[in-house]
Parts: C-alpha cells; structure tokens; sequence
C-alpha cells in the first residue's frame, strides 16, 4: 500500500474508533503507532516514541495545564461558586429574570478561575439551579440557562483548552486569551439580553421576587471581594503583561487556594482537607488525560506527515 493509501485508512480508522466511542487519546495513539510502524518498523518507532514523549511533555507551556486546573479545582471545592452568586443575587436577582442573569455571571466570573465549562456548569448549577427553583423559576429556562452559561468555562479566559489549542499550533498562549476575553463577554452580554427578552415576553417563566435584604446585600459584597482581587490578579496580570500565563497560573491557584482556607476556617463553608485531596487528585487525573491526548496527536501527526497524507490533500485542494 502507498503512503498516501495508508495514510486514508488510518485517518479513516481514527475517525471510526471515535465513532466507537474510545477515548480520543488512543483513537489518535493507535492509528498513529500502526501507521509508523508500518512505514518505519519497529527500531525506528521506538526511537520516535522516546524522543517525541520527553519533547513534547517536558514544554515549559504545558506547565500552565496542571496550574489552571487546580486552581479550578480549588475554586470548585472551596465554594467559590456560592460567593460569586450570591453577589450577583444581591444586585439583579429581584428583577424579573434577574437569578437566572445572575447564574450567567456567576459562570462567567466563575470561568475566569476554572477554565473548565463542565467544573463551572457542575459547581454553579448546585448553587443556583435549585434557587431558581425555589422562586417559582421555570424549570425549562433554569436549565438551559445553566447550559448556555457552562459553556463560558473554555471561552472566558483563562482556558484549559484555549492553552491546548495553542500548544498544538504552536501559537502563543497569551494571545489566545487576549482573542477570547472579547468573544466571551460578547456572550454574556447575548446571553442576558436573551434572558430579558424571553421572561418579557412570557412573564410566568420567572416570577418577580422581593429585594434582598441589605443586611445580606452587604455580606454578599463582602464575601466578593477576595474574588475580585483574584480576578485582578489574573485578568489584570495578563493582559497588562505584567506576568506570562504559567506565573498567572501559579498566582491564581495560590490565592484560591488561601481563599478556600481562610473560608473554611472562618466560616466553616470552604475548602476542607478532604476537598483539597480530591482537587489535587483530580487534577492529576485531567492532566494526565490532556497530556496523553497531545501525546497522540504529535504521534499521529508525524505519521501523517510521513505518509504525505497533508500534503496530497493540499495538492487536490
């Protein structure tokens, strides 16, 4: 069979085990591995695989991945989700509509320190969706707003994918982050005009509620501002270059992680110890699965090079 024979049959073998449903990582690992080997054999493709596993893990870039996500893992089990709610709350929620505007930002704010959209869909839903339930909301509306506004998680700067995506083209990270901060907000704001349309033209969606006290008002602003300073640290820092993205990283994670502290031992209603093991394992775990996915793609990427597979398509193109 010819490179470019074998090429399409591995690209076709990848996009079927896809199909099948097994995880992206091996669907991109064993076609690129069949495909070598039977170009190269089996001296030369163990050789491949020693040297492109250290060039590709030991990328200073990819120390970023692991940063970010703990700091959303800390964030996530901190509760850092019901501050930043509750002060959304406090200032919309008794307009009609406004708890389900409030959730939008909640996501929002809460994307700028997790940069994952299903951890900032999971957490801020356990704090909002049954709110909104509780005040009469549509279930309908309060589900889809926790839906569309999860989906800010990758888009809201810092992105866990964002900085994947960068790495894999080689770009740079903080320019992903400075390409996204307007597309993000310009969803927020979609977003929220969408919600206000919707409850204007069908009231019984979400009934009007009483304002809040400003007893609570005032705690919920109080309770916002170590989240706002970390918000600074990270939005400020980046795009006023004052620190490259894995300093921002490492800032971030470190202030979350006093924040949930300083909660927990304060109010009894932040980061635990038994919270602060499952963030670091979990974080283990979502890197390990990140760095195997670009372990795969270099893999099947060379194998496709090798094959001349892109560059016959470029050619009929």
């Amino acid at each position: 069979m010819s490179g470019l024979g074998l090429g399409l049959a591995m690209f076709a073998g990848m996009l079927a085990l896809m199909a099948l449903r097994v995880p992206i990582a091996i669907a991109m690992f064993i076609p690129g591995a069949a495909g070598y080997l039977s170009i190269a054999g089996e001296a030369p493709f163990l050789n491949l695989l020693k040297g492109i596993a250290y060039a590709r893990l030991s990328n200073y870039d990819l120390s970023v991945i692991p940063l970010f996500l703990l700091m959303g893992a800390f964030a996530t089990q901190g509760g850092l989700s019901r501050a930043l709610f509750a002060f959304a709350n406090a200032l919309i929620g008794h307009v009609r509509g406004g708890m389900a505007m409030a959730s939008v930002f909640a996501c929002a704010a809460f994307g700028t320190v997790c940069g994952s959209s299903v951890a900032t869909c999971a957490t801020v839903t356990q704090v909002a969706l049954p709110e909104m339930r509780r005040h009469g909301y549509s279930g309908r509306l309060a589900t889809a707003t926790m839906a569309a506004g999860g989906t800010l998680g990758i888009l809201v700067p810092p992105s866990v994918v964002l900085v994947v995506y960068a790495i894999i083209v080689e770009s740079s990270v903080l320019d992903m982050f400075r390409a996204a901060l307007l597309p993000g907000l310009l969803a927020v704001f979609l977003f929220v005009v969408t919600i206000s349309v919707l409850v204007r033209l069908r009231p019984e969606l979400a009934p009007v509620r009483e304002p809040m006290a400003e007893v609570d008002r005032r705690r919920a602003v109080r309770r916002l501002v170590p989240v706002a300073v970390i918000f600074g640290l990270l939005i400020g820092g980046l795009a006023l270059g004052l620190f490259l993205p894995t300093p921002a990283a490492g800032v971030g994670a470190s202030a979350v992680l006093v924040y949930g502290l300083v909660m927990h031992w304060r109010t009894g209603d932040g980061l635990t110890w038994a919270g602060l093991r499952t963030a670091v394992l979990e974080t283990a775990v979502t890197a390990g699965m990140i760095y195997f996915i670009l372990f795969g793609a270099k893999l099947v990427g060379i194998f496709f090079a090798r094959s001349n597979l892109p560059q016959s398509l470029a050619e009929l193109a």
